[in-house]
């Protein structure tokens, strides 16, 4: 069992990423999938999440800018990164759990890391 996050990256401000969460050893379309990130000296931070029938949340933060998706064909989440900002600078990771909550310790499985950085 097993959440591989790729698709991190180094972008200037005002580029877009996209972030996938690719799920092995289980399926994911029953899941709630949510995004987390920690940015250095910082505590870590809800980002997002997708519920089973696919409703997306956001953090204030990045609404309007991060677009949360899943492809159950696939076994993979995304994240979408538009419009990125030097604040979104963190390692990013997902977590698949039974019910969507701002809180990873809801989660059953979590996955890697990817790291995200956005500078010029």
């Amino acid at each position: 069992v097993q959440l591989q996050a790729s698709g991190g990256g180094l972008v200037p401000p005002g580029r877009s990423l996209r972030l996938s969460c690719a799920a092995s050893g289980f399926t994911l379309d029953k899941f709630s999938i949510a995004w987390f990130r920690q940015a250095p000296g910082k505590e870590r931070e809800w980002v997002s999440c997708i519920s089973g029938d696919s409703s997306p949340y956001y953090v204030e933060s990045v609404k309007g800018r991060f677009t949360i998706s899943r492809d159950n064909t696939k076994n993979t989440a995304y994240l979408r990164m538009n419009s990125l900002k030097p604040e979104d600078t963190a390692v990013y990771f997902c977590a698949a759990g039974s019910a969507y909550s701002v809180r990873l310790g809801l989660y059953t499985y979590r996955g890697q890391r990817t790291e995200v950085t956005v500078s010029s």
